[in-house]
């Protein structure tokens, strides 16, 4: 009886650590399934997050490029421009400047002008001509002996320090005047002259 008892206690025993160890196993097995699950989902993530951070630095590196290959050309187109000018008006400013204090120039310049307000009609314009200080007594004789009695026009002759050289003409009690000084000649004579200082510096 004692040994029926004995081998019911062992056969008991040894289901029970049996079926624990069955037990331990497939909670091992579920325990290593989702540590891998778990882990497979964190490598996952980690590479999306890698691949998201390259990609905004790629995207962050390529603007900047972007924005300082913009700058540079910029910066090239402004500097261009600066020596252009720069040459064109080193260039000019010599020779128109000694050709707008010639007075003799001056005068037929003045001639041509005035003939151009009313070069078809009988009535002669009315006009205000402002010249330089400088030039009072040479040019003020000329208009008045000259010019008025040639075109037959009222012309009102004003001088102003302010005017260095050449002069400016408009119609008597208009408020306006066209401008013929140095640097308005250097900037008309300077536009023809740039395209052709670029060319030689730059598209060759």
């Amino acid at each position: 009886m004692q040994n029926k008892l004995q081998e019911l206690t062992e056969k008991l025993y040894s289901e029970g650590l049996s079926k624990g160890r069955e037990e331990a196993e497939r909670i091992k097995a579920d325990a290593q399934k989702e540590a891998e699950q778990i882990i497979s989902k964190a490598r996952e993530e980690s590479e999306q997050i890698i691949s998201k951070a390259h990609k905004e630095a790629e995207d962050i590196k390529e603007r900047i490029l972007n924005e300082v290959k913009m700058s540079s050309r910029q910066s090239y187109t402004t500097l261009r421009h600066e020596i252009e000018s720069l040459i064109s008006s080193n260039a000019l400013k010599g020779p128109v400047s000694e050709a707008m204090n010639d007075n003799a120039l001056i005068k037929e310049i003045i001639k041509t002008i005035i003939a151009a307000f009313s070069p078809q009609s009988d009535k002669a314009a009315e006009l205000s001509i402002i010249l330089p200080e400088k030039s009072k007594g040479e040019l003020e004789q000329f208009i008045t002996n000259n010019i008025t009695k040639q075109f037959n026009q009222g012309i009102e002759i004003k001088f102003d320090k302010r005017v260095s050289s050449g002069f400016k003409i408009g119609p008597k009690g208009e408020g306006y005047h066209i401008s013929f000084t140095d640097k308005d000649f250097e900037e008309l004579i300077g536009s023809y002259l740039r395209p052709r200082v670029r060319e030689i510096l730059f598209e060759k």
